[in-house]
């Protein structure tokens, strides 16, 4: 009776051996993330120097050819890098990173007038609302409140949807892309700093509208809906980034699992829940998904195996699982997942010590369609993955 008791207890020795081994080691991540991000600096200043067009240039984005691509605050991913310093203040509590948070964010606070673009969530939320949430600065406040009401402007009543894109209007007359959602965030809390419940309620319209016709029936995303402008009527239904019109964009995907699990966290609508979930397991019960959970750029592409990665997606996923683990009766699942996640980028995704310009990891797919940014380190990927991180491992409290 005893060897079978001695080769059981040997059995669950081993197997607690293995799954602290494979537990995502948040400390050692970070440190990482930290010496990664110092050489980013460096980088950047090289970089402005050499660019006739420095002065403008505030934020970094990608690599092309090896070198570093800097944005100007215009491009939806200027506000990136700023919210992944105030991420590493979050989760270091040094000053340094504050410092330097500071000083990025501030490069794009004339946004906050920019209405010729849909993406003032992605830009002002991801760096002047992280920052409010740290140091609850006035200035900060009234930059995100501005910034709402210019991001209101785009809003259609007729249509219920704020109006994505300005450009190839030979294309589409008015555009509303999955990747919207995510720029709710900044009306939400417009809402809760004023008590103008202007900015709730466009969101919640938004939110609505995109659930009636951005999804099809096993909750795959269609990545462009265009809508006519004067009716409200759905005109043409596209994947602009993905494979083709049918496929499901990973990001995509992402974008739809974290817009609708944060909108259930202003509204508590249950529907919202509701439709994260089934996002969720449209994802996860994808016979394309590999087992690390670190999905291609399309569910469809047709090389698969043989098809670049998308690493954002999986960050984006990632940061998206532990809220909602939060809110559903999934919570284990969803926790499980995240932890294969972040464990898996840690292990085969990061970027070697030094080496990407700084970026924090490697093997995002901007646009595959027309080759652009294809396994390459992405701004984006690395903001999402600190803020998952952060969402578990933070040392300072909100």
């Amino acid at each position: 009776m005893k060897k079978p008791l001695i080769i059981i207890l040997s059995f669950i020795f081993f197997t607690s051996l293995f799954a602290c081994k494979s537990q995502f080691n948040a400390a050692k991540e970070i440190k990482k993330a930290e010496q990664q991000t110092l050489l980013m600096l460096q980088e950047i200043e090289k970089a402005k120097k050499q660019s006739k067009e420095g002065a403008q240039l505030v934020s970094p984005r990608t690599l092309v050819d090896g070198n570093l691509k800097l944005v100007a605050s215009k491009d939806w991913t200027s506000g990136f890098f700023p919210g992944e310093l105030w991420y590493l203040y979050q989760l270091t509590n040094k000053e340094k990173w504050k410092q330097e948070a500071m000083l990025f964010t501030k490069l794009i606070e004339q946004e906050k007038y920019n209405g010729k673009t849909h993406d003032m969530g992605f830009k002002i939320y991801g760096s002047f609302g992280a920052g409010f949430k740290l140091t609850n600065d006035k200035e900060y406040k009234e930059v995100i409140i501005q910034s709402a009401k210019t991001l209101s402007t785009r809003f259609n009543p007729k249509v219920g949807a704020i109006r994505s894109w300005d450009h190839n209007s030979d294309k589409w007359d008015f555009p509303v892309i999955i990747d919207n959602m995510m720029n709710l965030e900044l009306l939400f809390e417009a809402t809760l700093l004023t008590g103008d419940s202007s900015f709730y309620k466009i969101a919640v319209a938004h939110a609505n509208t995109t659930m009636k016709h951005h999804f099809r029936g096993d909750y795959s995303t269609w990545h462009v809906i265009d809508y006519n402008p004067e009716n409200g009527e759905v005109e043409h239904k596209q994947t602009h980034q993905g494979l083709s019109d049918e496929s499901s964009w990973s990001r995509g995907q992402a974008w739809a699992l974290y817009g609708y699990t944060m909108c259930y966290r202003y509204t508590k609508d249950i529907a919202y829940l509701k439709q994260a979930e089934n996002v969720a397991r449209f994802i996860f019960t994808h016979k394309n998904m590999p087992k690390d959970l670190i999905p291609y750029w399309d569910f469809d592409a047709p090389n698969i195996p043989d098809e670049p990665r998308d690493v954002s997606a999986a960050t984006v996923i990632a940061s998206a699982l532990y809220e909602l683990a939060a809110y559903s009766e999934k919570k284990a699942a969803y926790l499980t997942k995240y932890n294969t996640i972040l464990t898996n980028v840690a292990k085969k995704y990061t970027s070697e010590p030094g080496k990407n310009k700084g970026f924090i990891l490697d093997h995002s797919t901007g646009s595959k369609p027309v080759n652009s940014e294809v396994d390459v380190p992405l701004s984006y990927a690395d903001y999402y993955y600190l803020e998952a991180i952060s969402r578990k491992f933070k040392s300072k409290s909100k």
